[in-house]
């Protein structure tokens, strides 16, 4: 890439690696306790949330491949960004604040609150680490990918290298400052991005008089004669009815799918009450509202200032329209901080992921499941929970490793879908419906986690197509990439259908209790998020 100064760039990358462990060194120190890890003892204020919300949702994808998408397909592109932000519409209206006030470190809390504990746990945990390991998958792959266009490491060897000091700060971003030094690293890394893609725009819009229209019209004169395209719907998605029916699916998937991300809903958690829970995603909407605006100036200035062949002939493909861009609006220091925040990205919500898998094993395998919620076990929860991140960085360094270089992008689609499926729906039912029981939660979600996925690996993104991961084999019989359009309805239906059919009554006076509890926040103590003597 051109303008690549592989040493400035790791030297800006290193600098934000210093200050924030330093940061999160000094904003954890004595905690010890299951709150403190887990919640950071939900001390938290709604605008500090937010941004930590906003910092913890837009990783690499939003910051790279929005962009990326806006750059190559326009409209089309665009419609990722309104995705993203309708979806926490859902989040606000539905789950935020009940969730607050009915569970305590981790989702399953609130789905086997008047269920079968063990059951139920165990599935949410299973949903659980699989949307985040999914999710942490397709991040740390795509730090190998980052490496070989920001930082002209080519070799497999050098990619691997910097996997590997990712994950190794990751562990020692959770280790050492657990969520309390998690949220400060996912607010400094919001405030960089922010700040960075508000330069770029300003900077873009300065050269064409701050006149939109006079951007959009150079975006049609570079693109020949696909310029006009470019500023209308079907560019990628209007050939045929399936191309038509996966974005569909896709768009159904992003919106409903963020509303059950496990790392989304624990952040709610960290804040002391319902109403703060609230006032957070207010902020998070209006951050990532207005980040998602910009990608649009970002994406047609690439496409106007870069060219859709240039950015089709660098390392990552989509993924280098930003650094492209940056790059010829500032040359090799705008490029660096550029390099830097991508990476910070990636950190910030790879730590996220993290201390939410180990908190799903700890709190709710280990505590309630093996340990059957034994009081004289609570202690050892959290050094269980910092061996799991151990392992679970291990295991994502060595994935990203294996990886390295084959589409995995799909994963984190992957992870959406799961989400929207698996844990949605059985939160939605367990948050409103009064006959819902165990057997309907099992059904719903194991139901939509084996959907999705048995769904995914016979579809074009594993076999069947050039791009597929494995293109000379042809299993494909799904066509669509996304299965949201059919495994969400599904698993909605198979927890009716599991309820209905099961002789199992609900426990009404647990109901009217989630009920009182979601609504009014009443047996909730507002300090530490535990359950209260009303």
């Amino acid at each position: 890439m051109n303008n690549n100064h592989p040493g400035l760039n790791i030297t800006v990358f290193g600098v934000f690696v210093a200050i924030s462990l330093v940061v999160v060194y000094r904003v954890n120190r004595g905690t010890r306790s299951a709150s403190g890890f887990y919640t950071g003892d939900s001390g938290f204020t709604g605008r500090q949330n937010g941004v930590a919300l906003a910092g913890d949702y837009l990783s690499a994808a939003a910051f790279l491949g929005i962009t990326g998408a806006i750059a190559l397909n326009g409209y089309d592109g665009f419609l990722y960004s309104i995705g993203f932000l309708v979806a926490w519409l859902v989040a606000l209206l539905l789950v935020a604040e009940l969730l607050r006030n009915t569970g305590r470190f981790t989702m399953a809390d609130v789905l086997s609150f008047r269920m079968r504990q063990r059951p139920v746990r165990t599935a949410a945990a299973i949903s659980t680490l699989a949307v985040t390991f999914f999710y942490l998958l397709a991040q740390m792959n795509g730090a190998g990918g980052l490496v070989a266009l920001l930082l002209g490491v080519g070799d497999e060897v050098g990619q691997a290298v910097v996997i590997t000091v990712v994950g190794v700060v990751m562990i020692a971003y959770v280790l050492i400052g657990g969520m309390k030094g998690t949220t400060w690293v996912q607010i400094i890394k919001a405030l960089l991005l922010f700040a960075t893609a508000f330069v770029m725009t300003v900077w873009i819009l300065s050269r064409y008089g701050f006149n939109v229209s006079s951007l959009l019209g150079d975006v049609v004169r570079h693109g020949g004669e696909n310029g006009e395209a470019m500023l209308a719907p079907g560019k990628q998605y209007g050939a045929t009815g399936t191309t038509r029916a996966d974005f569909l699916s896709l768009g159904i998937t992003l919106v409903l799918g963020t509303a059950g991300l496990p790392h989304v809903l624990m952040r709610f958690y960290t804040v002391p009450d319902a109403r703060a829970a609230r006032r957070s995603v207010v902020w998070a909407i209006g951050l990532i509202g207005a980040f998602l605006l910009m990608t649009m100036v970002l994406g047609y200035g690439a496409a106007a200032l870069v060219g859709s062949e240039r950015i089709l002939g660098a390392p990552g493909k989509v993924n280098s329209a930003i650094p492209l861009l940056a790059a010829e609006l500032g040359g090799p220091a705008l490029l660096g901080l550029v390099a830097a925040v991508a990476f910070a990205t990636i950190l910030a919500v790879v730590a996220g992921l993290a201390i939410t898998a180990a908190a799903s094993f700890a709190h709710d395998i280990y505590l309630n499941v093996i340990k059957k919620n034994d009081p004289d076990a609570g202690a050892s929860q959290v050094v269980v929970a910092r061996w799991a991140v151990v392992v679970i960085g291990l295991v994502s360094i060595v994935g990203g490793i294996v990886t390295n270089g084959q589409n995995v992008a799909f994963l984190v689609a992957l992870a959406f879908a799961v989400a929207a499926s698996a844990n949605l729906p059985t939160t939605l039912y367990t948050l409103f419906w009064k006959r819902f029981n165990t057997t309907g939660a099992l059904w719903s979600m194991y139901g939509g986690l084996g959907t999705t996925i048995t769904l995914i690996v016979f579809s074009p993104v594993v076999s069947g197509s050039e791009t597929a991961i494995f293109p000379k084999a042809d299993f494909d019989w799904f066509p669509l990439s996304n299965p949201g359009i059919v495994s969400i309805p599904l698993s909605f239906l198979l927890g009716c259908v599991g309820t209905l059919l099961s002789g199992e009554k609900a426990d009404a006076v647990k109901h009217a209790e989630m009920e009182v509890r979601a609504l009014t926040g009443i047996g909730v103590d507002r300090a530490t998020g535990t359950k209260g003597t009303a």
